[in-house]
């Protein structure tokens, strides 16, 4: 399984970035995707999953701020991140779980800096 991010930079309190996940074209239509990230010092944490069937959820600190959606015609995943805040800093990780083994895949990481 390939997982591969893009879309992290550095931007100012208040911003938006689009961060993007193309995926193994076998694997990303029938399984659940998602975005963890995390930040120095602290655990990886969840930030948004959506299921096969476009289903969303999202960590309480987000909620209102990104979006997760997912294009199954172009195996990719995206977060769109609105109004971000310092505390949102961090090595973005895109993510896959298979539904058959569970197993949840990770990709390379992107970095996204919120400047205060």
């Amino acid at each position: 399984v390939q997982l591969q991010a893009s879309g992290g930079g550095l931007v100012q309190a208040g911003g938006s970035l689009t961060l993007s996940c193309a995926a193994s074209g076998s694997f990303f239509s029938d399984n659940d995707m998602g975005w963890y990230r995390q930040a120095p010092g602290k655990e990886r944490e969840s930030v948004a999953g959506i299921t096969a069937f476009a289903a969303s959820n999202y960590a309480d600190s987000v909620k209102g701020r990104f979006t997760i959606s997912r294009d199954n015609a172009k195996n990719t995943v995206y977060l769109q991140m609105n109004n971000l805040k310092a505390e949102d800093t961090a090595i973005y990780y895109c993510s896959g779980r298979d539904r058959y083994t569970v197993v949840n895949y990770f990709g390379q990481g992107t970095q996204v800096t919120v400047s205060s």
